[in-house]
């Protein structure tokens, strides 16, 4: 079969005919961002008038503008392992406390509340994707990082570089004051624990789990770093059952599937918090730290000072803290610093208040004082390991005596009386303090310091946050108390600029 000859015949022309190159449209003149520093870290570099003359940034300038962001720890550029090179989060840190400030509780709002505010977004110094066609020359939505960003972004971040802008709000703080105040600042501070609730279907009464809410073997699938604990109540009102003769029980015990979820028992997070007050009255944070609701309130005790200590590089001499911290090295604590705890007594039940010779040997129920029987190192009663001292009647040991017991004790006739204590004198001093004293109804009630800062922070949404993660919580918490600091800082500059100069 032949070909068709017209077709057979273009064929062969094709390779003779002359190309016609393709039309290229006319170069577009773009509009070329320069390459500034981000603001933030140069906060001396000049900014476009645009910008500079934003009202939203000027209020974030005067709030957020004095951290020290250009020693902010940042990732290594150098490092070993493969990926893109990862964003500066100083202007991630920056959104997320303009997010706390503008209470945007998740993370969708405040990508659109950027993208609302471009000149904002140019002085968080997120990296500028560049766009002619925009009025200020790149597109502030593919600018903003995604919602998915902003929350990978807060909990991947690690906790220490947040804690440096919470150093730098103390120092900020302490150097606002005269030389004099300056080295009695955190003299008295204020200890509390914050319990959190987490975002998860088991502490919603209404939600209806097969499986039970309160088993602690089953971990929330909402959130796996939480932790199922019960909310005592140590500052209550004496009762009746606190007196010396309690009346006898009407009701049997309550079980924990009769607690009330989100009030007694529930799963979450806990926020150990310390508190100063400055001269003019204002509370500020000195320390935090959030942990699992599992752990115990003295748990925070010592980290809660380590931060204290490095921030104020001392100790602080008076302490005030509620009656979950009655322990022996509390007492130690700010008596090895020259003043004292103003802990309640938490006796207990089945304790009674003890008295102590001058040497510091217990006394027994007589009156006598007890002979030490040996030393040892306790490492199951208490949250630390610590030596306590076994003391034994010193009637019958460690020689038996003719003399019969003062007071007739039933344990007499058994062997005599036993006692167990620490061997510190945190342990004595929290049984001879005197909290009938002036001292002591002096400092107390500075309680409601931590009380305030517990009030500013359940206004910012840490009681519920709306996290999945541990880790995004603890920081979450971090940036609330330094947003806290930062408040208190703006008011007194501008108490101080308000105040007319002397002539």
């Amino acid at each position: 079969m032949v070909a068709h000859p017209v077709a057979f015949f273009n064929r062969l022309v094709i390779p003779f005919r002359r190309r016609t190159p393709p039309v290229v449209p006319p170069p577009v003149a773009s509009v070329a961002i320069p390459d500034d520093p981000c603001p933030l870290i140069h906060p001396d570099a000049p900014l476009p008038p645009w910008v500079a003359s934003d009202p939203v940034v000027q209020k974030y300038r005067t709030l957020l503008g004095s951290l020290p962001w250009a020693d902010f720890p940042e990732r290594p550029s150098n490092r070993p392992w493969p990926g893109p090179t990862p964003d500066p989060r100083v202007s991630f840190v920056a959104a997320y406390l303009v997010k706390l400030h503008e209470d945007k509780r998740f993370m969708s709002e405040l990508r659109t509340y950027l993208c609302e505010h471009p000149a904002l977004v140019y002085w968080l110094g997120f990296p500028r994707v560049p766009d002619p066609t925009a009025p200020h020359g790149f597109d502030v939505a593919a600018t903003v990082p995604k919602r998915r960003r902003l929350s990978t972004v807060l909990r991947s971040l690690p906790n220490a570089p947040l804690q440096f802008l919470l150093t730098a709000t103390v120092q900020q703080l302490q150097a606002t004051l005269p030389p004099e105040e300056q080295a009695r600042f955190g003299d008295i501070i204020a200890g509390d624990t914050q319990a959190l609730l987490a975002w998860v279907k088991e502490n919603n009464a209404k939600q209806y789990i097969k499986e039970g809410r309160l088993d602690k073997t089953r971990q929330p699938t909402g959130d796996p770093d939480c932790k199922l604990g019960v909310k005592s109540r140590h500052n209550r009102a004496v009762s009746a059952e606190d007196s010396a003769d309690p009346p006898a029980p009407t009701t049997d015990a309550k079980p924990a599937s009769q607690c009330q979820v989100g009030v007694d028992i529930f799963w979450g997070y806990a926020s150990g918090v310390v508190a100063t007050r400055l001269p003019n009255g204002t509370e500020v944070v000195l320390a935090e730290r959030t942990r699992p609701f599992n752990e115990s309130d003295p748990s925070h005790f010592f980290p809660l000072m380590d931060q204290v200590e490095a921030r104020l590089g001392r100790r602080p001499r008076f302490g005030t803290w509620d009656a979950a911290y009655d322990a022996h090295y509390v007492y130690d604590y700010f008596d090895q610093a020259g003043g004292f705890a103003a802990v309640p007594l938490n006796l207990g039940p089945q304790h009674k208040k003890r008295s102590f010779a001058p040497d510091g040997t217990p006394l027994c129920a007589a009156g006598l004082p007890m002979e030490l029987y040996c030393l040892y190192q306790d490492r199951t009663s208490g949250l630390y390991p610590h030596e306590r001292g076994k003391y034994r009647c010193p009637l019958l040991h460690p020689t038996v005596t003719a003399e019969a017991c003062p007071c007739s004790d039933p344990h007499f006739a058994k062997g005599g009386c036993t006692t167990t204590i620490a061997n510190t004198r945190g342990a004595r001093i929290r049984h001879e303090l005197d909290r009938e004293g002036e001292a002591y109804k002096q400092i107390y009630p500075m309680r409601t310091m931590v009380e305030r800062i517990n009030s500013q922070a359940e206004a910012l949404g840490i009681l519920h946050p709306k996290l999945r993660r541990g880790q995004a919580i603890v920081n979450r918490n971090t940036l609330t108390y330094v947003l806290i600091n930062l408040r208190a800082l703006a008011r007194i500059r501008a108490a101080t600029e308000a105040r007319p100069t002397q002539g």
